[in-house]
């Protein structure tokens, strides 16, 4: 058995979903253009370099539509993968992840972007198995703002996808072969535990571990 995990912004897309949604807020007219793209900014920088807090980024990232009704969020949701993400759906990504269905991996998304705005993008690559920060729902189903379980984040990442594979009766020692795809330092965690870590899109941070580490290195988007 072979399992086959993928980060997804800056790896299977060449943007990152998460800070592009804020600018969507912004360009929809659901945000304040200077205070909502200053704040967004801070936090993206927060991410890059590994200090993120993302309870605090969770709360400010919902504040602009989590008080809309869920007609109006389809709509948006709709709007932003065709106007947004769309446009990055690329060839290079998509080829990778069918190579690795076809040979028959287990296949999964791993990602600390929330599952509001993901669960379209892991449609849009035809993977089943979204492991994202998972957003807290109240009892009627609206966002509240706060996150749902462990963020998937950092180490975060190691304790959901040993969560999903334990629901299955698994552990990650079960398999052959387990490969992660990733760009950031963030996920250094998973990919020193993984037996095949893919340097993917690397920033220069990773690009650097990577090379002294002998670890694969795998350019999608030039």
């Amino acid at each position: 058995m072979r399992l086959t995990l993928f980060d997804l912004d800056g790896t299977l897309l060449p943007t990152d979903s998460d800070h592009a949604f804020g600018e969507f807020m912004v360009h929809i007219g659901w945000a304040d253009a200077q205070e909502h793209a200053r704040r967004n900014d801070a936090f993206f920088q927060d991410y890059q370099a590994g200090r993120l807090d993302i309870q605090a980024y969770i709360e400010f990232a919902t504040s602009s539509w989590r008080h809309r009704t869920e007609a109006d969020l389809q709509r948006m949701s709709e709007r932003f993968m065709r106007e947004v993400i769309a446009p990055h759906l690329r060839e290079p990504a998509r080829a990778l992840v069918d190579r690795h269905r076809q040979r028959g991996d287990r296949l999964a998304i791993v990602t600390a972007t929330n599952d509001f705005i993901t669960g379209p993008i892991a449609q849009a690559f035809d993977i089943d198995t979204l492991i994202a920060t998972e957003l807290e729902r109240d009892q009627l189903g609206r966002v509240t703002g706060r996150i749902r379980g462990t963020p998937c984040l950092r180490e975060g990442k190691i304790e959901r996808v040993g969560q999903w594979l334990a629901q299955q009766g698994a552990r990650l020692d079960d398999f052959e072969e387990v490969t992660f795809y990733s760009d950031s330092t963030n996920d250094l965690p998973l990919l020193e535990l993984v037996s095949h870590p893919v340097a993917t899109n690397p920033a220069p941070a990773l690009a650097k571990i990577a090379a002294e580490r002998g670890w694969t290195v795998l350019k999608l988007f030039e």
